[in-house]
C-alpha cells in the first residue's frame, strides 16, 4: 500500500506542477499575441491564400498546434458521442422549451463535457482513497459513475429548465391574451398588437413574440409564425390559444373577444392545476408527519414510563 501511496502522492504533485507550468507558458505574451501574419490574414487571404489552407504560424506558436489537434479530437468525439446517445428530437424540443438556442449537438458536447468532469472527480477521490490508505476494490468503480453521473445531471438539468420555462410561458399566458385584447380593442391590428406586446413585455411569452414579430418580418405569415411557436414549444395550454386565435384570424371573428374569453380560460385552468397541484402536496406534508413527527411523539410519551419500570418506581 505505501507504493500506491507514494504513486497517487506523485500523481497528484505532478499534475499540479505541469498544470501550472501550462499556465505559465500560456500566458506569456510572445505565445498569447497572435502574430502580424495572423492579423493580417483575414484582409488579404483573396489574394495570398483564396482557399485557407496555409497555416505559418503552426511553426512559430507551438502552443496553437496543439490547442488546434485537441479541438479536432474533441469535436470528434463530440460528434461521435451525439450519434451514439441519439434522441436529437427529445434534445431539441427541450432546448427549445428551455429557450437555449444551441442545437443538440452543442448540447451533447456539453453533456459529454460533464462526464468527464464527473469521470475526473472519480479519478480524483481514486487517489485521494490511495493516499490516505483507505483503498478498496469497489472504489475503482467511481470514474464510471461519476461518467454517467454527468451525463444524468446535465439531462436533468435541461429537462428542468424546460419545464419550469414552459411554467412561466403558461403563467403569462393570460395577461399577455388580455393585453393583446386590449390593443386590438382600442383599433390596433393584430400583428401591431403582437409587436406592442413584445415590445413592452419582458417576460418568456414576450420573448417568443419577438421571435414571431422576426419571423413575420422575413416573410413568413403571422398565422404561421404562431404556430410554429406552438410547435416548438409544445404547451399545451398555449398551443389551444394559438389554435383559437388563428382560428378566428382566419375566420374573421372579432379577435377581442376571442382572446379576452381565452384569457378566462387560461385563468380557469391554472386555477384547476393549482387546486390539484395543493392536493398533491397536502399527501406530500403527510410524509415527515407520519414518519417523523409522529413516531417522535410516541417516543417522548412512552419513553419516561419505560424509564420509570426499568428502575423500579
Amino acid at each position: 500500500m505505501t507504493d500506491l501511496t507514494d504513486i497517487a502522492i506523485a500523481i497528484v504533485l505532478g499534475g499540479g506542477a505541469g498544470l501550472g507550468l501550462w499556465s505559465i507558458a500560456s500566458a506569456l505574451p510572445s505565445w498569447r499575441v497572435a502574430s502580424l501574419t495572423v492579423r493580417i490574414a483575414p484582409y488579404v487571404r483573396d489574394v495570398t491564400d483564396p482557399a485557407g489552407t496555409s497555416l505559418p504560424e503552426r511553426l512559430t506558436d507551438p502552443t496553437l498546434a496543439v490547442a488546434r489537434g485537441a479541438r479536432a479530437l474533441w469535436a470528434r468525439a463530440q460528434a461521435r458521442f451525439a450519434r451514439l446517445a441519439g434522441g436529437a428530437e427529445s434534445v431539441e424540443l427541450r432546448l427549445a422549451q428551455a429557450g437555449r438556442p444551441a442545437g443538440a449537438a452543442a448540447f451533447r458536447g456539453s453533456q459529454l463535457v460533464w462526464a468527464v468532469v464527473g469521470s475526473a472527480a472519480g479519478a480524483l477521490l481514486i487517489v485521494v482513497a490511495v493516499a490516505s490508505g483507505r483503498f478498496t476494490a469497489p472504489v475503482i468503480a467511481l470514474p464510471a459513475i461519476g461518467f454517467v453521473g454527468g451525463l444524468v445531471l446535465a439531462d436533468l438539468a435541461l429537462t428542468s429548465q424546460a419545464r419550469a420555462r414552459v411554467a412561466r410561458i403558461e403563467e403569462e399566458l393570460p395577461t399577455v391574451l388580455e393585453f393583446l385584447a386590449l390593443c386590438l380593442a382600442a383599433g390596433e391590428g393584430i400583428l401591431g398588437s403582437v409587436r406592442r406586446v413584445a415590445g413592452v413585455g419582458s417576460g418568456e411569452l414576450t420573448a417568443e413574440l419577438r421571435a414571431v414579430t422576426v419571423e413575420v418580418d422575413t416573410g413568413a405569415t403571422l398565422t404561421d409564425a404562431l404556430t410554429g411557436m406552438t410547435r416548438r414549444l409544445h404547451a399545451p395550454v398555449l398551443t389551444r390559444a394559438i389554435d383559437h386565435t388563428v382560428a378566428a384570424i382566419e375566420r374573421g371573428s372579432p379577435l377581442a373577444e376571442t382572446l379576452q374569453a381565452q384569457a378566462a380560460d387560461t385563468r380557469d385552468d391554472a386555477k384547476r392545476r393549482l387546486i390539484e397541484t395543493a392536493g398533491r402536496k397536502e399527501i406530500y406534508m403527510m410524509v415527515p408527519l407520519v414518519f417523523g413527527l409522529l413516531p417522535l411523539s410516541i417516543l417522548f410519551a412512552i419513553f419516561p414510563g419505560i424509564s420509570l419500570i426499568q428502575t423500579g418506581f
